[in-house]
């Protein structure tokens, strides 16, 4: 099982992080690994989402049912794809700056437990999944400051 925790203190809301992570089909746009990604079917609580992976020559997708609470997190689960188990969550706690009324910031926090369902695949994907999943938290601060500025 390998396992990815993540971070950041951010002077942008819960609001805003939260939009950009629920913006599935804009990941292609900001995230070099990422073929294609779209919303499968809406739900009450939330979405199921398909990721095209296209990273030094490996090309997958996995499918994930993600439960969101608005501005707040957004929880994902497995459906399908090369893993045997694969879950985490986006949070996303609202700061304010001293004498502020708003919230002005937050701190998104952006874990991640995954295992590949069979060795081989494990042996060929893992290097590249790897690096791709350290690189999500990176990639939505640089994606907050094209489409909010930088703050």
């Amino acid at each position: 099982m390998k396992y990815v925790n993540k971070s950041v203190l951010l002077w942008y809301s819960p609001r805003e992080m939260y939009a950009l992570v629920t913006a599935i089909e804009d990941y292609s746009k900001f995230m070099p690994w990422c073929d294609r990604a779209e919303v499968v079917q809406q739900h009450d609580d939330g979405v199921t989402a398909r990721l095209h992976i296209a990273f030094a020559g490996v090309h997958h997708a996995f499918t994930t049912r993600n439960v969101n609470v608005p501005d707040r997190e957004v929880r994902m689960t497995l459906v399908d794809g090369p893993f045997s188990k694969l879950e985490g969550f986006w949070r996303f706690t609202p700061l304010q700056k001293p004498g502020a009324s708003d919230e002005a910031a937050c701190k998104v926090e952006f874990c991640l437990s995954y295992a590949f369902s069979s060795r081989p695949l494990s042996m060929v994907i893992s290097p590249v999944f790897d690096r791709i999943a350290n690189t999500f938290m990176e990639a939505f601060v640089k994606r907050a400051e094209q489409v909010y500025g930088p703050r």
